[in-house]
């Protein structure tokens, strides 16, 4: 088995959270201000929004920091998995605040109330946008760079915020052209159902990780990963395996090598193909080999030139696949006509 966390950089994800906590908090004060200068539904509906990411916000920087220390005797696939519940948390916080703006626009359609200054609500909330799209852009910047799910998720709701921002505007903007007051509240609607819409994206993505839910671009990532460093006796892999905590995985999958290789070859040759799989992977991670012997079923498929037991002729060693990987293992001989025509 071999460990590689060398690549994680705890204090950029850090410092990208506390970006995200004060950017975040200097947006919500323009949107409340935004508020009580045009008593919008629809500004009102951005302003709540915007509570959410001051929230989620400061529970990234608090979980960013637990899920950044190394595994432990009592956490020994690390802490990472933490950020999958900041993720969930922060869609939760978006759906609920989905609810309560449609409560709030309900009633002021009913009430009738009546919005003033929009002229300068549209100033300051388009303001907000701008820099509400920059930190966005950053975080998922940051996010896909350092395989933070929390980063990434903050990043996509923040970039979301843009859009329901200028959903916001265009209501008001027709709110002045029309001097139909009811367009406010009806916007402010449409701008919290397109909310629970993302809120649920980002619990079910989270929940999904939380399970271990089969990530077949990951998948795809790692099968890259492993046929760029195959070497003889690497024969095959199957019934593979990822459990994600963050940017750490462990990856545990089982190895065909030639059946006539004693320990000390095949731990050498596996400790070797696994130091360079690690090294190269684009997360954290770990690989644990299960190993199988050839038993003579690979010979179409197997490239050592050495074989001491060969009973058939090399014809083509088909490339690591993520069907391939995670299936039941298929030897060529037995699906020879199937593969190779």
């Amino acid at each position: 088995m071999t460990i590689n966390s060398t690549s994680s950089r705890p204090g950029s994800r850090g410092r990208a959270a506390w970006i995200s906590l004060s950017a975040s908090t200097v947006i919500f004060s323009m949107k409340v201000g935004a508020y009580y200068l045009t008593h919008s539904t629809a500004v009102l509906s951005d302003a709540l929004e915007s509570t959410v990411n001051v929230v989620a916000a400061f529970a990234a920087l608090v979980v960013l920091k637990i899920a950044s220390q190394p595994a432990d005797r009592e956490h020994p696939y690390g802490h990472g998995k933490l950020e999958y519940f900041s993720a969930a948390f922060e869609g939760g916080l978006i759906f609920f605040a989905a609810l309560m703006i449609i409560r709030e626009s309900i009633d002021a359609l009913f009430q009738g109330r009546t919005s003033h200054q929009l002229e300068s609500g549209i100033i300051v909330v388009g303001a907000a946008a701008v820099f509400n799209l920059a930190l966005g852009i950053y975080l998922k910047k940051v996010g896909e760079r350092e395989k933070s799910e929390a980063l990434k998720a903050s990043g996509a709701h923040v970039i979301s915020d843009v859009w329901t921002t200028v959903g916001v505007i265009v209501g008001i903007g027709l709110v002045l052209v029309t001097g139909l007051q009811w367009i406010d509240p009806v916007v402010a609607i449409a701008v919290a159902l397109n909310l629970a819409h993302e809120g649920y994206k980002i619990v079910r993505k989270s929940g999904g990780s939380l399970l271990d839910e089969v990530d077949r671009d990951v998948l795809s990532d790692l099968a890259e990963c492993l046929q760029r460093n195959r070497a003889p006796g690497i024969i095959d892999i199957h019934h593979l395996k990822i459990i994600r905590s963050g940017r750490f995985h462990h990856v545990d999958a089982h190895l065909v090598i030639p059946e006539f290789w004693n320990i000390s070859e095949a731990h050498g040759a596996c400790h070797s193909f696994e130091s360079q799989v690690v090294e190269d992977y684009a997360f954290d991670g770990e690989i644990a080999f299960h190993l199988d012997p050839c038993k003579r079923a690979y010979c179409v498929s197997c490239k050592m030139a050495d074989c001491q037991v060969r009973r058939g002729t090399f014809v083509k060693q088909p490339p690591f696949s993520v069907e391939s990987l995670i299936s039941d293992p298929q030897p060529p001989s037995e699906t020879s006509e199937s593969i190779y025509g």
